[in-house]
């Protein structure tokens, strides 16, 4: 009687005695609850293009055969990383809640935890076990040849732009190798055929580049005095953003080039304009932008640069 009002032991729950309202974990509990309905109700709202972008983590929406595998092992890689992170914050919340203490007293000193060590001692090379073994399927899957591709395109990644030359003599509908070059101020034009297999032939006279065309999920260095080659089917006509990926000099961010894939009638059309403006043969640039041993399989001649 007259005495302090009390609260059952393990309540949450904190009352404000000139208010009355109620504060402390139960407030924060509501303004979780509110914020998870916020923000499912906002998800619900996205479009069905933001709801696909998000599904696939900000990721461009692939454009070729090969990218999905190339998409899977990204999305697969974060989800197992994201699993990783939260049970390491669970872990860390858990022990700062369950070993709290209002005393200044050491906890006890423990010399090892068997159990404890195995544990972190294994699970990491589980989880890299497992990743190890989806990046092989995926990088088996994306960089087996064809021995037949159905157009093969020489790509020339010099400072600082890209030549593209079209090895079209065998192709009845156009009849001769042609090429198409940028320069820094001008950025070139990449046109492939949709549905058909490209094969790109890298090589470069200076430094190291890297072909990266955003859609295709993949990129691949242009190494002096090596040649690298690039398999890809595009699935689908648009226009995309291709760019180097490797800091290669002072005018890098200039490497930029446009990607169309068109139909195959609209290809071979963009390749007779380039007959029509004599650009015929081969733009490989200097005699060592082809790789060592190569020379004498690809004279430079006509069209040389």
């Amino acid at each position: 009687m007259g005495g302090r009002k009390t609260r059952p032991a393990g309540s949450d729950d904190r009352v404000d005695r000139r208010t009355g309202s109620v504060t402390g974990l139960t407030r924060a509990r509501r303004l979780l609850v509110v914020g998870s309905i916020t923000a499912v109700l906002a998800l619900t709202a996205c479009s069905a293009d933001t709801t696909a972008e998000l599904k696939r983590l900000g990721l461009p929406e692939p454009a070729t055969d090969q990218a999905p595998h190339m998409l899977s092992l990204w999305i697969g890689t974060w989800i197992a990383a994201g699993l990783v992170g939260v049970l390491v914050w669970f872990l860390i919340g858990w022990s700062v809640i369950r070993y709290r203490s209002h005393s200044n007293r050491m906890p006890r000193q423990s010399r090892y935890n068997l159990p404890m060590e195995i544990m972190y001692t294994i699970a990491p090379f589980i989880i890299i076990g497992v990743l190890f073994y989806y990046t092989i399927l995926a990088q088996n899957t994306i960089t087996k040849p064809d021995p037949e591709p159905d157009v093969t395109i020489d790509v020339v990644g010099q400072k600082w732009s890209w030549t593209f030359n079209y090895k079209s003599a065998a192709d009845p509908a156009v009849g001769q190798d042609v090429w198409n070059a940028g320069t820094i101020n001008s950025s070139p034009d990449l046109y492939i055929p949709v549905d058909k297999t490209i094969r790109f032939r890298l090589s470069s006279p200076d430094v190291i580049h890297s072909f990266w065309v955003l859609p295709f999920l993949e990129k691949l260095d242009v190494i002096p005095g090596r040649q690298n080659t690039l398999y890809v089917t595009p699935t689908k006509e648009g226009v995309f953003r291709g760019k180097c990926a490797e800091l290669c000099g002072t005018y890098h961010s200039a490497m930029l080039f446009n990607v169309h894939i068109v139909s195959e009638d609209d290809y071979h059309a963009y390749l007779k304009t380039l007959i029509a403006k004599g650009q015929i043969g081969e733009a490989k640039g200097p005699k060592n932008a082809e790789p060592r041993g190569l020379e004498e399989a690809h004279p430079q001649g006509v069209g040389e640069r």
